[in-house]
């Protein structure tokens, strides 16, 4: 532990050329936290979103920040308290959005924050798979309460989010739709989708008595969302906070959700991904020292699935 480590940082918000990578030293475990020695980490929108500054005012960071909020890796150590875990465990988490991430070789998280990693899924994999999932599992089962023989509309199903919402959805039983272009529609079939809308060629808002609307890109995909619903029926968007008034002249329920750790749920998702019931796509693969190329790729609007960076 006397080495530093590599990590990517940024000092000031804005653009991609505010990503410095630097040699910085090896955190220490506090009594509740294990230290990671991370394998791989993924690109998610938040990050450049908080790299541009456009979260500050919610998140409260304190620069100069390392990014990232996906990871798999290996535990390296662990703090006086820690008993569920022990050095050369393999886990993976979403942690603490507040905190320094993961674009760097070494992290601490709280141990209540991690789970083990799928054993089917390699490093990369394992990476792209806490944040998007665990926002589809929260946005439809804890805030919507999708249920079996509902329906569903989930919007960009060749997104990250949108992918693992289409088979959490179709695993629960509900009927699913989903929206994309016309490069990916055999892809969003393979995950299951039941109905697929070429946002291309079709507007999506003909659509009527939908249960659950999952909003993963906001403004007028959004606002033109409210008359797909049926009376009673929820929309949730991770992007946008819904209007209160709207939905209640439409007679429908809506919230705005930000996704938390939660180690419970990675542990079913890795047995979900285990039994062949969840899969991911990588999209690309980067280095560490290449993670300004990662940002261009995530906020080019093209990804299908996830963009990966291989840290070790």
């Amino acid at each position: 532990m006397a080495e530093p480590m590599k990590a990517v940082r940024i000092h000031a918000y804005g653009g991609a050329d505010t990503l410095t990578l630097e040699h910085i030293d090896v955190p220490l475990p506090a009594a509740n936290e294990v230290l990671v020695r991370i394998k791989a980490a993924s690109v998610n929108p938040v990050d450049w979103k908080v790299r541009e500054g456009d979260l500050q005012d919610a998140l409260k960071h304190h620069l100069p920040l390392t990014l990232g909020w996906d990871f798999a890796g290996e535990i390296a150590a662990v703090g006086s308290d820690v008993t569920d875990w022990q050095p050369g465990d393999a886990v993976y988490a979403r942690p603490e959005i507040t905190r320094d991430g993961t674009y760097a070789e070494y992290i601490t998280v709280n141990a209540s924050e991690i789970a083990a990693k799928p054993n089917t899924a390699d490093w990369q994999t394992a990476a792209a798979i806490p944040l998007v999932t665990l926002t589809a599992w929260q946005s439809l089962f804890d805030i919507a309460k999708l249920e079996g023989g509902q329906s569903v509309l989930v919007h960009a199903g060749a997104g990250g989010v949108g992918a693992a919402a289409i088979q959490l959805a179709k695993n629960a039983g509900a009927r699913v739709f989903t929206t994309c272009s016309s490069a990916n529609l055999d892809y969003v079939k393979s995950l299951g989708a039941d109905e697929i809308i070429d946002y291309t060629k079709t507007d999506f808002s003909d659509l009527r008595d939908i249960d659950v609307v999952l909003d993963t890109l906001g403004g007028e995909v959004l606002q033109n969302s409210w008359s797909v619903l049926k009376p009673g029926g929820m929309l949730v968007s991770i992007v946008d906070t819904p209007s209160e008034d709207i939905a209640e002249t439409k007679r429908v329920k809506a919230a705005f959700w930000f996704v938390q750790p939660n180690s419970e749920q990675l542990a079913k998702i890795a047995t979900l991904f285990d039994e062949g019931k969840l899969k991911v796509n990588i999209d690309s693969v980067f280095k560490l020292e290449s993670i300004a190329d990662a940002h261009a790729r995530s906020e080019s609007g093209r990804v299908r699935g996830k963009v990966v960076v291989e840290i070790d």
